[in-house]
């Protein structure tokens, strides 16, 4: 048992109700831990008694009681070398004080000259030392150390202080100041590792959050029992017949805190639209956490969809299909899509531009003041966006990252790899928000989380395939100290998308004549004789 659990242990049988005994069991209880010194100095005294009947005057009960105390002193210095070096110099000077006066005791008589005064001023103020080490090393000082050597010392964190603490259930968290010119939050980060070996929990169980402000203050998280490890069941449409510029619910975080994607701007939170990668090896959940955030998109009423899988075909997308504004399931159709969405932004631009929007708005998707009709949200989602990346152009998606979100475009592409040799580095770059679902390796991960991130405790690589769902979330409008925060995204059966697909049919918006008439011209029959697939239990008649 560690000393922090030997702690706790003893706190908790110090906790008794007060109210179910009297003061006088209450005291008993609280005095315990303080007795041991008190007793040991009591029974020195009363042992001297018959030693001094039995061995007074004998030489060799001397030598016999002379070298007993030395050998036992050397033995507490030798068996202290495990501790720190106070506690190790504060249990020799004990020993020592105590066997040298038992062994004059014993010979001389324990009232014999000043050995009575002695064992009076002495037992009692080696016992009070020891209470007091005791006081100190449960009550840890502001340095984050305590009498044993503290936690932070230990993991090369000494001199940090812990200016704040919060315990939750299943989460503590730390506000640490680090001694200034002597460690960084880069420390921090390094001694992760080691706090969670010391702690005897999981590498991504510890997070450092550095300050921004300050690059010798940061937070310490720490979760003890992973309580995402139950599959977590998509709740149903957070915003009903909402618009896209509500929080798009997609998971929980492991403290029971809703995970969510923020698609268009927000210009009074200064929060730009968002383009996405989704990045996941096979088996992490990445595709089912994407359809159950398209499910939810497909409950809104100002937002269109245009999807592309050129790899699985309807395997992935199949039950959404019939609300997506335009599916396409090969190489030919995606490429025309791409130069659609690439057509339709300056149309839309010139658009909002027109009515006097700096951005899109949920007000520009409603009717105008002049009559016309109000333009949705749109979103282009590539799911296996390795494959047109591949065989089309490793920028193909360059211009439209960095490009469409002033159009109210945002631009999603989903791939197991976003490697160098997958997706070049400006479009990797113009994306700006990532859900890293579990990867093969550190390297991996790199492609999809900053360093900082990674830095401050996300571990992906550690989940590889075994635990699907889990994920990290950086994005547009979440806070920095849930990125690398773990979450679990919504698991949804294929009858919960088919019901999304038929319930909310009416509510969504139609697609603008603006953006309608810029794909045509740029992809003409793969977008006019596009496959209008018929809802669930119907059957198209033309």
């Amino acid at each position: 048992m560690s000393p922090s659990t030997r702690e706790q242990a003893r706190d908790e049988h110090l906790r008794i109700d007060t109210g179910s005994g009297s003061v006088r069991e209450y005291l008993l209880h609280r005095l315990q831990p303080h007795l041991p010194p008190w007793l040991v100095g009591a029974g020195t005294g009363l042992a001297s008694l018959p030693a001094h009947h039995f061995w007074s005057g004998s030489a060799a009960a001397t030598a016999g009681l002379t070298l007993a105390s030395v050998a036992l002193t050397g033995v507490t210095w030798w068996a202290g070398k495990s501790t720190t070096a106070q506690r190790r110099l504060h249990s020799a000077i004990t020993v020592a004080a105590g066997t040298s006066w038992l062994t004059a005791a014993s010979i001389a008589g324990p009232d014999a000259g000043p050995l009575g005064g002695l064992y009076f001023i002495g037992a009692p103020a080696l016992a009070m030392s020891w209470n007091i080490r005791q006081v100190l090393r449960r009550t840890p000082d502001a340095t984050g150390t305590n009498g044993d050597g503290g936690l932070l010392e230990k993991v090369g964190l000494a001199k940090t202080q812990i200016t704040r603490s919060q315990i939750a259930p299943n989460k503590a968290t730390f506000d640490l100041q680090l001694p200034r010119g002597e460690l960084t939050t880069d420390d921090v980060s390094k001694a992760a590792p080691l706090l969670a070996s010391a702690l005897d929990v999981p590498k991504n169980a510890i997070r450092v959050t550095p300050d921004p402000d300050s690059a010798s203050r940061a937070q310490l998280t720490v979760v003890p029992h992973d309580l995402l490890k139950n599959t977590v069941p998509y709740p149903g449409p957070s915003h009903p017949g909402g618009s896209i510029a509500d929080p798009v619910h997609v998971g929980i975080y492991e403290d029971g805190t809703p995970a969510v994607l923020y698609f268009p701007g927000d210009p009074e939170a200064g929060r730009n639209a968002m383009h996405l990668l989704i990045m996941g090896m096979t088996g992490s959940g990445k595709s089912e956490g994407g359809l159950t955030a398209l499910a939810e998109i497909l409950s809104r009423r100002d937002v269109e969809v245009w999807a592309s899988d050129p790899v699985k075909g309807e395997q992935t997308l199949g039950p959404l299909l019939p609300a997506i504004g335009w599916a396409v399931l090969d190489m030919k159709s995606t490429e025309a899509m791409i130069a659609a969405i690439k057509a339709a932004i300056p149309a839309r631009t010139a658009w909002l531009a027109k009515y006097g929007y700096k951005q899109w708005v949920p007000e520009c998707a409603e009717t105008q003041a002049d009559g016309t009709p109000g333009m949705p949200y749109l979103i282009g989602w590539f799911e296996e966006a390795a494959k047109p990346i591949r065989e089309i152009d490793e920028d193909v998606f360059t211009g439209i990252a960095q490009e469409a979100r002033s159009a109210g475009i945002s631009l999603v592409i989903s791939m197991q790899r976003a490697s160098g040799n997958q997706v070049s580095t400006d479009t990797r770059a113009s994306l700006g928000s990532s859900w890293c679902y579990g990867v093969r390796n550190e390297r991996d991960a790199g492609f999809a989380l900053d360093a900082e991130v990674l830095d401050a405790g996300a571990a992906p690589h550690l989940w590889k395939d075994k635990k699907p769902g889990y994920s990290y979330l950086v994005a547009n409008g979440i806070p920095e100290t849930f990125w690398p925060t773990p979450a679990r995204s919504f698991l949804t059966p294929r009858e919960y998308l088919e019901w999304i697909v038929i319930t909310f049919a009416p509510i969504r918006g139609a697609l603008d004549s603006v953006t309608a008439e810029a794909a045509r011209r740029a992809a003409g029959r793969h977008f006019t004789q596009r496959t209008h697939h018929p809802l669930p239990g119907t059957r198209l008649l033309y």
